[in-house]
């Protein structure tokens, strides 16, 4: 199966689940995140807004939100697209701080982050994952340029159970996880 057959098999597997299935699913799988041992011990973590259809970060981003930084040790950076083919990441603070951008993602106007050297964590959304770390997209290929810029940061891939396939397509520019939540 190629990566566009791929994709358009798991847009068909989710029309299978409603709102509220998704939504038990997508607390079981961050309920497993937050109690890793690297989330737990990460001090700086690439994290994502979810879209519709993506494993829902909005009660984690709202909790890690409600918590000083002081408190729980964490600053959380969400992606924001710069171009056809770029990202950069912005501090989130809350969702006061959001604003709809690229393909109507909701995306963060807080301060620019650069030093990509501190993120120790990166949780990274897909369309469907393998065993392997092998990791599909949405197709435009933001992460697999942005990932390479954090060699130091472990990264693990989160999706719904369904999305974990015997095996992905890849490429040679395809950043592989090295760890997959479901």
């Amino acid at each position: 199966m190629d990566k566009k057959e791929l994709r358009r098999t798991i847009r068909e597997s989710k029309r299978h689940f409603d709102r509220e299935t998704l939504d038990e699913m997508s607390l079981a799988v961050i309920s497993r995140l937050t109690a890793h041992p690297r989330f737990a011990a990460a001090r700086t973590v690439m994290l994502y807004h979810s879209l519709p259809d993506e494993v829902d970060t909005g009660r984690l981003l709202a909790e890690l939100a409600s918590v000083s930084a002081d408190i729980t040790g964490k600053t959380v950076l969400l992606p924001r697209v710069t171009g056809e083919t770029d990202m950069e990441l912005r501090v989130y603070t809350g969702p006061d701080d959001m604003t709809r951008g690229a393909f109507g993602i909701m995306e963060p106007s807080g301060a620019l982050f650069t030093d990509y050297s501190q993120i120790t964590l990166a949780i990274v959304p897909g369309m469907a994952f393998d065993c392997c770390g092998h990791r599909l997209g949405r197709g435009k290929g933001y992460y697999d340029r942005f990932l390479p810029l954090l060699p130091q940061a472990y990264k693990i891939g989160v999706c719904f159970p369904f999305q974990l396939v015997d095996s992905v397509p890849t490429v040679p520019t395809d950043v592989v996880m090295d760890e997959v939540v479901c």
